[in-house]
């Protein structure tokens, strides 16, 4: 059984993060080590809530599996929220290096045109760095335009818009580039890539469902991790990533009494499961 790493904080209540990243990526019959970044009563949709940083708990951890032999077949990121907890990704990355190892940043900036509270410019080109030394990288539009120090585009943009930051992504020294939440023409939603080494561009686009739900950028990147770690291929992976989260969406949508703090992926699993051969 192949092993992977999830370094993001942990909401003990809600859907995102660690507490989607855990039962996915292990769904997908993967053994799925965590690295919590931080522990969160709830996560910051709701009004109020607890917070514990663990920035000095990560390294010691890191050298407990060392002790143990512990190695690892991929490392995915999710929110990090300083830059000392930048620091030690790339310290875990070169810990626990080995070939065919693959690094996934999810580089967790801000949405609809805005920074999240406590992230600034500064703070995106540290991450631009850290994703320089990604295999796989998957930001949405906010994020791409923060690294780049560009203007957010809004809904202002075209395919050739996407196809140049995909290639100004790539020289940041990563060769897989998934731009996220891009359409092209009304009712349908997904992803843009673009492989850098092979010159090969892909989209994959899922039928665009009503609402806006917290936790569905963490949802999509998990699937789309744990698709990559099952050996699809990037075309693959994104169709995989992006119906599992349309699904879930789906599923929320169907049920009147859902809750609004996410998405009902768990009665989706077996969407991703289907998709990854496994059922």
């Amino acid at each position: 059984m192949k092993r992977v790493l999830s370094i993001q904080d942990i909401s003990c209540l809600g859907k995102c993060s660690l507490t989607v990243a855990l039962p996915v990526i292990s769904a997908a019959g993967i053994e799925t080590a965590i690295m919590p970044t931080a522990m969160l009563s709830v996560h910051t949709w709701f009004k109020s809530f607890t917070f514990h940083d663990l920035t000095d708990e990560i390294m010691p951890v890191c050298k407990n599996w060392k002790e143990h032999n512990f190695e690892f077949d991929g490392i995915s990121t999710g929110y990090l929220g300083s830059f000392r907890q930048i620091e030690l990704v790339e310290e875990a990355f070169a810990m626990f290096n080995k070939p065919g190892m693959l690094k996934l940043v999810d580089p967790v900036l801000g949405d609809n045109g805005k920074f999240y509270v406590g992230f600034d410019s500064a703070f995106a080109k540290r991450m631009a760095h850290l994703c320089g030394k990604a295999d796989v990288i998957v930001p949405n539009l906010t994020e791409v335009a923060a690294m780049l120090g560009e203007e957010y585009c809004g809904s202002g943009y075209d395919e050739k818009y996407i196809r140049e930051r995909l290639k100004r992504l790539a020289g940041l020294g990563c060769p897989n580039v998934v731009i996220t939440g891009v359409s092209y023409e009304k009712g349908r939603y997904g992803v843009a890539a673009w492989n850098a080494e092979k010159e090969e561009y892909s989209t994959y686009f899922g039928e665009e469902q009503p609402g806006t739900f917290h936790g569905t950028g963490d949802l999509f990147s998990a699937a789309l991790f744990a698709a990559l770690i099952r050996e699809q291929n990037m075309a693959q992976a994104l169709e995989t990533a992006v119906e599992f989260t349309v699904e879930s969406i789906r599923m929320t949508l169907q049920n009147p009494d859902h809750v609004p703090y996410g998405v009902e992926f768990e009665r989706a699993i077996p969407c991703l499961l289907g998709k990854l051969n496994l059922i």
